[in-house]
């Protein structure tokens, strides 16, 4: 390594690359983990970086993965900014940005390695939000994002198309994070990271494919403890589903299943707008985009991350599991929602769950937050059937295999945006996960600030060791079947602490009347 006052040289198991430094950390952007997916490449397992002479610069952000640009008319969409996306859009995308307070071998740091949101489709590690430097300074670790194929480029399964060429097509974006782990492991000493401590972890879409790791065999040994935030993942793409999706894109590109040369073929503009037209569904009903994610394919995904169990392969890897109590107010604009209306959407979510009257159901609500909006009590009704419904069966399937301990974590601290509105929404704990305030869901206050020593101290603490109890953070055990501890972010940073069981009665009402029919 050499150093100066503005540019760092670090030798990697490639070639030398320069980055900057920035208040004291030093930064590398930019960096290649595997080659370009263009072309020959397009639906392949990623292939290896070719060696350079000379010295590579660091200093700007790669491509990200081919999508859909963010729609500002959103409010929300604001707040969490994934419409700044630095780095240009293209298919040689598998690149990774890198954080350490100083690339000396002998330091021997956490590696925390941070994916992004975004569902399966959208997103980068390029994004201000996961901006790495505040994370590294505090917490003195390595801080990691990278960048991987989305949608039909990482999920498009032409196994029943295409035959043993394309038997990981449905998988290859998860591939794609697995080489980038294997880079972290390659390399990151020599950046100051310890490869024997590496925290995979990722908030949304981040938590989904941090699940999907779990059950991936190429993946284990790579990652140490993992943490799934708001995106626990217990079911990935069936074969089927994903064999039908591949026919009608095809159909669509007017593609027979005996010319898939053609596919590779394409320009990148065209793929992307075949895609988006399945897309297009999904986002006129709110919902996310799914018609492209990692698919089961008994190899590189080798069975469902946590259904119906969790997986015996990374049993010794610890988890931190976590929700907002608000997850699905970022779906919903109908803010002047009434009481009218609220009952309405009650008498939705219960078709098909017999057992409770509508009108009690929200009274129930009602009771536990006397002061909330219609709109909040919808999300967060909304939420205890979708995220929350989730989060508890994969903590209480991690919990059930009595091997590497889980933590849990419920975020009730609600965002300042637009004088509270949207309540403890989505993506309100990816700030103070990263020590990082400054984005529109939080703010910077004295409040917000301790609540960010609290959570990223136990982040770091959870890299270090596997275990996120640490000084700064109120005591946190362990969640077990029988106790169901978790710690609670309510408000002040005073009022954080561990409660178990929280919210027993919301959890045992939709447990026991299970999905909609």
């Amino acid at each position: 390594m050499t150093d100066d006052a503005v540019f760092s040289v670090v030798d990697t198991a490639h070639g030398k690359v320069r980055g900057l430094k920035s208040g004291g950390v030093h930064v590398f952007k930019g960096l290649r983990y595997g080659a370009d997916t263009a072309g020959a490449n397009r639906f392949m397992p990623p292939q290896p970086v070719a060696p350079w002479a000379g010295v590579r610069d660091a200093t700007a952000y790669g491509n990200y993965a081919p999508q859909m640009p963010a729609d500002r008319r959103r409010a929300y969409a604001d707040l969490i900014a994934y419409d700044l996306q630095p780095g240009g859009m293209g298919e040689d995308c598998l690149v990774l940005n890198l954080w350490t307070p100083g690339p000396d071998k002998a330091a021997r740091r956490p590696v925390l390695v941070h994916l992004h949101g975004g569902g399966h489709y959208a997103g980068s590690g390029n994004s201000p939000q996961f901006d790495g430097e505040m994370m590294a300074r505090f917490g003195d670790a390595v801080f990691v994002t990278l960048n991987h194929r989305l949608g039909a480029f990482g999920y498009l399964n032409l196994a029943g198309h295409g035959g043993e060429r394309y038997a990981q097509s449905g998988a290859v974006g998860m591939l794609d994070i697995v080489a980038g782990l294997r880079w972290v492991r390659e390399n990151i000493e020599a950046f100051g990271g310890d490869p024997s401590r590496v925290l995979v972890f990722g908030q949304s879409g981040g938590g989904l494919k941090t699940s999907t790791l779990m059950a991936m065999p190429s993946a284990q040994g790579l990652f140490h403890r993992a943490g799934v935030m708001s995106g626990s993942g217990l079911r990935a793409m069936p074969q089927d589903v994903s064999h039908g999706i591949a026919g009608r894109l095809l159909a669509a590109l007017e593609i027979k299943s005996g010319a898939l040369d053609k596919l590779h073929q394409l320009p990148m503009e065209q793929l992307l707008a075949a895609q988006l037209a399945f897309e297009r569904i999904d986002r006129q009903q709110g919902e996310a985009p799914r018609a492209f994610a990692p698919v089961v394919d008994g190899v590189a995904i080798a069975r469902h991350p946590f259904d119906p169990d969790a997986p015996a392969l990374s049993a010794s890897v610890p988890m931190v599991i976590s929700t907002t109590l608000d997850e699905r107010a970022y779906r919903q604009v109908n803010f002047d929602l009434d009481e009218a209306g609220l009952l309405k959407f009650a008498e939705a979510k219960l078709a098909g769950r017999p057992g409770t009257d509508a009108a009690a159901l929200v009274a129930m609500y009602r009771g536990e937050d006397p002061r909330a909006t219609p709109f909040v009590l919808q999300a967060r009704i909304d939420t205890d059937t979708t995220f929350r419904l989730g989060a508890h069966l994969q903590s209480e399937r991690k919990a059930a295999q009595n091997a590497a301990p889980v933590w849990t974590y419920l975020w009730k601290t609600p965002s300042p945006a637009y004088g509270g509105r949207y309540g403890a929404p989505h993506g309100v704990d990816i700030g103070p996960s990263l020590h990082d305030i400054r984005m529109g869901l939080n703010g910077p206050s004295a409040d917000n600030l301790a609540l960010a020593d609290q959570l990223a101290s136990a982040w770091v603490s959870f890299a270090a060791s596997g275990d996120p109890n640490n000084a700064r953070t109120p005591a946190w055990p362990a969640f077990t079947l029988a106790r169901r501890s978790t710690l609670v972010f309510d408000g002040p940073a005073t009022q954080t602490r561990a409660v178990d069981d929280p919210r027993r009665a919301f959890r045992e009402l939709w447990a026991a009347r299970g999905p909609a029919r």
